[in-house]
């Protein structure tokens, strides 16, 4: 019995960009970048860096991470270790989705304890979030308070540059150039957000290679029907 074989596609991964250099810059996210910048003159133990999924949070954290010599944790990961054990072993730090730990009062507990003891030693964090602490549920009134009077950076939905030069670094990131014509297309057919642009290029990246075509614009067409 004959069987025609599906043909198998290798996904060989591909590198993100993460350097300073690497970071595209526009109004909608200048503001974070200088308060990346800023440091080490934050007015605070924290900075709370709040936007969209996919919008540079970790980006611009592990840019702080070159700069500062923080050690990064996944909020999943926080509750690992006890607010000592965290600051015996990394003088800085940050926390990926800290808001999901907010609403969990053992979570809050550890993370207000860390706080303070950065403050006494004039160490620093860097926390992520979707959303701005004023927006949050604190279990912990007094993190709270200290979370909503932190100094904050917000990045914002991307302009029409940054989505564009996002499309590029995200295609470039997997070894792939596209035309101007390609970007001009899908830029007024897409969502006007950075996940958006981040599925685009990974379903456009996974059709060329069962396509074994180039990505052009009419496969780009067919990417934008599926989404």
């Amino acid at each position: 019995m004959s069987m025609k074989a599906k043909q198998l596609i290798f996904d060989l991964g591909y590198r993100t960009a993460k350097g300073r250099e690497d970071f595209l810059i526009s109004p909608s996210n200048s503001e974070a970048v200088a308060m990346i910048d800023k440091w080490p003159d934050w007015s605070a133990p924290a900075l709370v860096l709040y936007g969209a999924s996919a919008s540079g949070k970790s980006h611009l954290a592990s840019v702080w991470s070159e700069k500062s010599g923080a050690y990064g944790v996944m909020a999943d990961e926080f509750m690992d270790n006890n607010a000592d054990e965290w600051a015996k072993k990394y003088k800085h730090i940050y926390i990926l989705r800290a808001d999901l730990l907010i609403g969990d009062r053992k979570a809050e507990t550890n993370l207000f304890h860390l706080y303070n003891i950065f403050k006494e030693e004039g160490r620093s964090m860097l926390l992520t979030m979707l959303a701005a602490p004023s927006e949050l549920g604190f279990e912990v009134a007094d993190l709270g308070s200290r979370l909503r009077a932190a100094p904050f950076a917000t990045i914002y939905p991307p302009d029409d540059f940054l989505l564009s030069s996002l499309l590029v670094k995200l295609f470039s990131d997997r070894q792939i150039q596209v035309s101007e014509d390609v970007i001009n297309y899908t830029l007024p057919r897409m969502e006007r957000s950075f996940s958006a642009a981040r599925d685009i290029v990974d379903m456009a990246d996974k059709m060329a290679l069962e396509k074994q075509k180039a990505i052009s614009v009419h496969l780009m067409r067919e990417v934008l029907q599926k989404l």
